[in-house]
């Protein structure tokens, strides 16, 4: 088995924080890192990439005039892989304490 990594960037529209909420929202968006998502249990047999990404997007893509996240890279990886925030923590703290968010997904194999 493998895990299936999401990985995603998020804005912010700082435009936004002194709009009164009337006319266009003014535009200054600026890019604030991404987070990792991963899959456990994913095995290519079971749903394409883009079938899971159907089903599991809603879960953490937003669009709105203040926040941004969306999906930038996907990627199929070994079930002990570790992404580099997590390498990080370990190096430095010994631990993980932040691990990748780990999404359910209906119909894989447990």
């Amino acid at each position: 088995m493998s895990k299936l990594l999401i990985t995603t960037q998020v804005q912010e529209n700082y435009g936004a924080h002194d709009w009164d909420g009337t006319g266009s929202c003014p535009q200054y968006w600026k890019m604030k890192g991404g987070n990792d998502y991963v899959i456990r249990n994913y095995d290519q047999g079971d749903q394409g990439v883009g079938a899971i990404l159907a089903q599991v997007r809603g879960r953490f893509e937003e669009d709105t005039a203040y926040f941004r996240e969306y999906i930038i890279g996907t990627e199929i990886v070994a079930d002990d892989y570790l992404t580099e925030f997590e390498k990080s923590q370990l190096e430095y703290e010994g631990k993980i304490t932040y691990p990748a968010r780990e999404i359910l997904v209906d119909n894989l194999a447990a």
